[in-house]
């Protein structure tokens, strides 16, 4: 598998992957899908397009089939303060979900920004999703007991279907 830079031409491949891989868009939803909580795309082009040149110094990675060019994930990484990276919008296509990808891909986009100068990498989880929480945290992520209020009304990430809404941060050194 390749693990590259996206550039623009991937970025409506990136939107269908984060979009069945988030939402099920495709009926193919994976384990970890929001659909109980949340509706509608998880994002756009369009908001790939506004959230990279509000964040020049981010940059969204994509692994890759080598026999057939085929986009099996995707990541967006961003350094944030004192070697702090953000990682986010982590994707992997829904069919491969459960077999060991996601756990790949996410050690790959840790090393890459290892190399690129970070010491933690810090995530947001909505803080219904046990289930990815604890998948993180067997990555070695751990809850800081930091949370951030859910953005309700902000469109970038879908229509909450309930009221009780949070992000949970987690953290894990590189």
């Amino acid at each position: 598998m390749v693990l590259q830079v996206a550039a623009e031409v991937d970025f409506a491949e990136i939107v269908d992957l984060t979009n069945r891989a988030y939402r099920g868009t495709d009926g193919s939803a994976g384990w970890t899908v929001e659909t109980d909580f949340i509706e509608g795309e998880r994002t756009s082009v369009h908001l790939l397009r506004e959230e990279l040149a509000a964040h020049p110094d981010a940059l969204i990675l994509t692994w890759r089939d080598q026999s057939d060019g085929s986009l099996l994930g995707s990541v967006w990484l961003e350094p944030l303060d004192d070697a702090v990276w953000y990682l986010g919008l982590f994707s992997v296509r829904p069919d491969l979900q459960g077999k060991q990808l996601g756990r790949k891909l996410l050690a790959a986009a840790e090393a890459a920004a290892k190399k690129r100068g970070a010491h933690r990498i810090r995530i947001f989880v909505v803080n219904v999703r046990d289930t990815l929480i604890a998948w993180y945290e067997r990555r070695g992520y751990s809850l800081t007991g930091e949370t951030k209020p859910f953005p309700y009304g902000n469109e970038r990430v879908g229509r909450p279907l309930r009221d009780d809404l949070g992000l949970v941060m987690l953290e894990k050194a590189v």
